[in-house]
């Protein structure tokens, strides 16, 4: 089977210093691009994330401070990261809710503001969910009948991955090949920023989805409570976040 594309489509997978989308920092990163004539090519770089890199964290994924701290910085790569994925719909396993918030915040930390949401997301880990509720390693078992014996490496999670979903698309003869259906189905919610704390309404404005004022209009929570801006911008909330917050506001100026 051939994914159905319309643009290109890459798989990546990160290993990080933790889990905090805002705070943590990529340590490696693993890429495959489907091009439309299916032809591959793939990106891989180990990443000196500037902080220390948390034992436990080092013994899920292998990677010490000892052994980046001669590696380029993101900063360092960030432009070749960009044009690897330039024009790209993305993919992941878990990809909505960590590696594309994660990648955004750093991109946007180091001033290479691109616009992550004119692309598809498709998380083979949501789908997965959907359909049989189990991990990346079962998942690779049941669709692939191949046992993951290098997990928790970006380059054989991401192959995995790749793998995964046409497994799923072998299998499920509802699921489409097609990537705009298979964005709209990995994804639960609509957010309007990448790490889930906004959420699109029926009518299409963004909705504060946490907190007191959750399910409330961005718009009306700002104009009623102007010092609710000030505390996102204060808070320790990801960068992208704080954007969309700012693009709302400086929307209401321009009325």
């Amino acid at each position: 089977m051939k994914l159905n594309l319309k643009n290109p489509i890459v798989f990546f997978d990160l290993e990080t210093t933790g889990i905090n989308v805002s705070a943590d920092r990529i340590v490696e990163i693993g890429a495959i691009k489907i091009n439309l004539d299916g032809s591959e090519e793939t990106y891989k770089a180990v990443v000196n994330p500037e902080m220390h890199i948390p034992k436990k964290t080092s013994e899920i994924h292998g990677f010490y401070d000892e052994d980046v701290k001669d590696c380029p910085t993101f900063k360092e790569i960030a432009k070749k990261v960009a044009k690897f994925i330039e024009g790209c719909d993305l993919a992941g396993y878990n990809s909505n809710k960590f590696d594309i918030p994660l990648l955004a915040e750093e991109f946007l930390r180091v001033g290479v503001d691109i616009d992550m949401k004119k692309r598809k997301f498709v998380d083979v880990q949501t789908i997965f969910h959907k359909k049989e509720k189990r991990t990346l390693e079962a998942a690779y078992k049941f669709y692939c009948d191949k046992d993951l014996t290098d997990a928790h490496s970006a380059e054989a999670d991401t192959r995995a991955t790749y793998e995964v979903l046409m497994g799923q698309l072998d299998r499920y003869e509802d699921l489409k090949n097609d990537i705009d259906y298979l964005a709209e189905f990995s994804s639960y919610n609509k957010h309007a920023d990448f790490a889930g704390r906004l959420v699109y309404d029926a009518d299409g404005d963004e909705c504060i989805n946490f907190g007191k004022h959750k399910g409330k209009k961005v718009k009306d929570i700002l104009n009623s409570d102007p010092g609710y801006y000030g505390w996102i911008m204060q808070g320790d909330f990801p960068l992208y976040t704080k954007k969309v917050f700012t693009n709302i506001k400086l929307r209401s100026f321009n009325k």
